[in-house]
């Protein structure tokens, strides 16, 4: 059965090797009670131990049932303890975390034993060793006598062929020790018992058979076993090869996840804080990340109004978005060296040089013909609206009542260019005066609205009663989301008189000379708004020769005359549009950005009769035959130095009490030109004298600006939603790779704009994201050094583990378990900490700013898991190797 052959061992020390056993010949039977006697230090355990296959011998054999160890492997070695061996400690090693059941399963558990025959073995072994109904106590339950009985139950439930036992009375009384004693000889009766002990006495009343060992040598046995009786013992019945019926002998991953589950939970405040401390790296990433993708989620919220407020647009003159940012930085830094007595020369002209290269990389100018116009519109209704604006400056041609004191005795009729210039001089009287050209400046009023009713209702509410304009004498307001429009929007279309708007601006000057019992007005009913008259011209009525036989000037090639207020009879009156305001539309509660800004919007109907009446008019036609798409006045200290078109207007001096007569300039003011050419003349331009800035402008009125061009030179293109602009892009992308002769280039704002926020957005998450991972990588340490600490204090259950047959595999698994558990429990805590943490921000920020600024995809939290866990068991992965190397015999004896 079992033989020991020459066997040897010897420990390596500080100096040396001790040599413990020396060379050891004994053979077992295979059913008999072997009680091992010897001071300490004489190799009883080591002994013990090298049977056990928990300790190697150094020379010699181990021989189970005929068969030879010096072979086995590891392996080899955990199936032999697990299916041939049991253990009973003097100390009992039983596992506190685990129920009487529990530790007894442990060695079925290893053995891969079905749960319910698990069961009904364990509760055998038990009643076998009289605990009948104590199975779901803990260890710290029981008296000493009842832990001794466990050890023995667990011993035996897997049937083992051999059972050793190291000193199993020796912590307990002799009351208790004769009831284990007595239980110990009934097992010996079936099965080979070595018994390792002290007591003589104990070892003659129980033992049949006492070996006696000095200084690791036999000096006495009592009931010798020789080979020769063993040989016909073998003929007789043949033993069992050692690698019995199920060669297999491995803990389930499972398994160690319940046991360190039940570590865990035993040490559950422990536990608790450890995962708490590991979670606050995942809530730092877990909250960069809910900001980034709440921020994102705010804007894609708002990318269909964005769409409306930013489409694309195609321009005659246009922008290179791609160029713009590609050349946001001019030139290299030079790296000068610093010489004493030498001063450096940086070439001024050679940055000049770059950046006018870059500008012209930057603006483009595009040839909008009439076949990229039908181009364009040939775009479905279903992926965006088109707006085809011609360029034409309506505000020459519309006229509306005005007065300068509110009373009919000084209402006069009045075009609305001629209306803003009567306020530009009006403002010149007040705190204003250097910024009284801003008013001239002031973007449109009067506008072309798209022509998909659809469209605009989406995005905006009319009025009771209101309705869409269609008809060339339709027009719309639109007010801002607060709706309101601006005093100097509804000063420019003639709501104010002229007393009216400069008791606002001396208000909102505080000046002394504003006047309190003029009231205010601070609400305009919408029945004023719809009632008002406005109406369109032609360009022969407005626009006429001068038919001075005065010579000219020769340096003015041509002169018109524009009539600016009431008219004399003309037959071109029939052709007039009378205005009909027909709704007033505000923007939706929860819209941020809109296809139409505030002011009066005409439809495309009138667009088409504007160019079909003026295309043909006097004005027109001179310029194209004179060659000339129009002309620039140049207005300095209200002289024009070029050619104009001239009108006399009349406004009231309220300083000096009295009517004046002005010369008023016709022409579209172009505040980026005036800007520039203001610049040039602070540095030293010729042309205007050395004029400063602010009493320099420029106006421009063009054969566009008359109507006199079909084929539009601005192009708006709305897409419905962002799908259907990538459509629109693609779309416009394919005329350029069929039309290379003739590439047009179209300015997407909307797609820079979210690149430039999306990038900052990602540098700003990716730094924050790269500071709060500090956290992880201390989080990382400390759970390193919990689960050293758990090695430490779990080395007892390695050993009872190892002596089971479990695998060093198994033992590393059981500390993974643990920081796995450790981890996911660390990830759960983050990512619900953050769910509630982006609850509560919520809650304060859409009670402040109307939206959610944090929100926690689904992914980012699985991720953020799977980063917990990750991080986690590989922290844990050292401590857990360091456990799988443990020594069974040196872990069983740690206390």
């Amino acid at each position: 059965m079992l033989r020991l052959k020459g066997i040897t061992k010897n420990y390596k020390v500080a100096g040396g090797e001790i040599e413990v056993l020396k060379g050891l010949n004994v053979c077992f039977r295979k059913s008999e009670f072997v009680s091992i006697l010897g001071p300490s230090g004489c190799g009883k355990t080591t002994t013990l131990n090298i049977v056990g296959g928990l300790d190697k011998y150094t020379n010699g054999d181990l021989i189970i049932s005929g068969k030879s160890t010096k072979n086995f492997n590891d392996h080899d070695w955990d199936i032999y303890r697990n299916q041939r061996i049991g253990f009973i400690f003097q100390s009992y090693n039983l596992i506190p975390h685990q129920t009487v059941l529990g530790n007894v399963e442990l060695a079925l558990t290893i053995s891969g034993i079905s749960k319910e025959e698990r069961a009904r073995r364990s509760l055998r072994a038990l009643e076998r060793v009289g605990l009948k109904g104590e199975e779901h106590k803990r260890p710290n339950q029981l008296s000493g006598g009842q832990c001794q009985r466990v050890a023995i139950a667990r011993a035996l439930v897997n049937e083992p062929d051999i059972l050793l036992a190291d000193e199993p009375t020796g912590a307990l009384d002799s009351k208790t020790s004769v009831q284990i004693m007595e239980l110990i000889k009934e097992i010996s009766k079936d099965k080979l018992v070595i018994m390792v002990t002290h007591n003589g006495e104990i070892a003659e009343q129980y033992s049949n058979r006492i070996i006696r060992l000095v200084d690791g040598e036999i000096t006495e046995d009592t009931n010798p076993y020789s080979e020769e009786e063993e040989a016909k013992e073998y003929l007789k019945a043949p033993f069992e090869n050692v690698k019995k019926k199920k060669n297999k002998a491995k803990m389930s991953w499972w398994t160690a996840f319940k046991l360190s589950t039940r570590n865990l939970l035993s040490k559950r405040k422990r536990t608790l804080l450890t995962s708490i401390a590991g979670s606050i790296g995942i809530i730092g990433i877990s909250a960069v990340l809910a900001v980034s993708s709440g921020v994102r989620g705010y804007i894609t919220s708002m990318q269909d109004d964005m769409l409306s407020g930013n489409p694309i647009t195609v321009q005659e003159q246009g922008y290179d978005l791609d160029a713009m940012m590609n050349g946001m930085s001019f030139g290299e830094k030079k790296n000068f060296i610093r010489e004493e007595g030498y001063v450096n020369i940086d070439s001024l002209l050679s940055f000049f040089a770059e950046s006018l290269d870059t500008m012209e990389s930057i603006l483009v100018t595009n040839d909008i013909t009439k076949e990229y116009v039908d181009y364009v519109k040939q775009i479905p209704n279903e992926q965006a609206v088109v707006l085809l604006d011609k360029g034409i400056d309506v505000t020459n041609n519309i006229y509306t009542d005005f007065s300068v004191d509110g009373t009919n005795e000084t209402k006069s009729n009045i075009s609305l260019s001629a209306l803003k210039t009567i306020y530009t001089s009006v403002m010149k009287d007040t705190k204003f005066k250097d910024n009284a050209s801003m008013i001239s400046t002031l973007g449109d009023v009067y506008m072309q609205a798209p022509s998909d009713e659809e469209y605009i209702l989406s995005q905006y509410e009319l009025n009771e009663g209101g309705r869409i304009a269609k008809e060339k004498n339709e027009i719309m307001i639109v007010v801002n989301s607060d709706k309101a429009l601006t005093d100097l929007l509804l000063a420019q279309i003639g709501y104010y008189s002229q007393n009216e708007f400069i008791n606002i601006a001396y208000k909102a000057t505080n000046d002394p000379a504003y006047d309190e019992s003029m009231p205010i007005r601070e609400k305009i009913p919408e029945s004023e708004l719809m009632g008002r008259k406005f109406v369109w011209y032609p360009n022969d009525t407005v626009f006429y020769k001068n038919t001075s036989t005065s010579p000219l000037e020769k340096n003015i090639p041509f002169k018109y005359n524009y009539k600016s207020d009431e008219f004399a009879s003309s037959t071109k009156y029939d052709q007039r549009v009378e205005f009909e305001i027909v709704g007033v539309l505000t923007p939706k509660e929860n819209l941020n950005f809109g296809c139409l800004q505030a002011g009066f919007f005409y439809t495309e109907a009138f667009s088409d009769y504007v160019l079909e009446k003026n295309m043909e008019s006097e004005i027109v036609d001179y310029l194209k035959q004179n060659e000339s798409d129009g002309f620039s006045s140049v207005i300095v200290n209200n002289f024009s130095t070029t050619p104009a078109i001239t009108y006399e207007y009349t406004y009231r001096d309220i300083i000096e009490n009295k009517d004046k007569t002005a010369t008023g300039y016709v022409g579209k003011s172009n505040a980026m030109t005036t800007l520039m050419s203001g610049m040039g003349s602070m540095m030293g331009g010729s042309n205007t004298g050395g004029a400063s800035s602010t009493n320099y402008e420029i106006l421009e009125l063009s054969t566009r600006h008359l109507g006199g061009e079909e084929i539009s030179n601005d192009i708006k293109i709305y897409p419905k939603n962002f799908d259907m602009k990538d459509l629109v892009v693609e779309y416009l992308d394919k005329w350029n790779d069929e039309h290379a002769d003739n590439e047009i280039t179209y300015t997407d704002t909307l797609s820079l704009i979210m690149t430039m926020i999306n990038s900052m957005i990602d540098i700003v998450t990716y730094a924050l994201i790269s500071f709060t991972s500090l956290a992880l990588v201390v989080s990382c340490v400390m759970i390193s050094i919990v689960t050293y600490v758990s090695v430490v204090e779990r080395v007892k259950e390695i050993g009872v583990i190892r002596s089971l047959g479990g695998r060093k595999k198994d033992v590393s698994n059981l500390f993974n378990a643990e920081t796995l558990i450790i981890g996911t429990a660390s990830g759960l805590i983050g990512i619900g900490f953050t769910y509630f943490l982006s609850f509560i921000v919520n809650l304060i920020v859409r009670s402040l700013a109307g939206f959610s600024i944090m929100t926690l995809q689904p992914i980012s939290a699985l991720i953020m898991m799977a980063l917990s866990i990750g991080l986690t068991v590989l922290s844990g992965l050292i401590p857990a190797k360091k456990a799988s190397r443990q020594d069974p015999v040196v872990a069983l004896r740690t206390e």
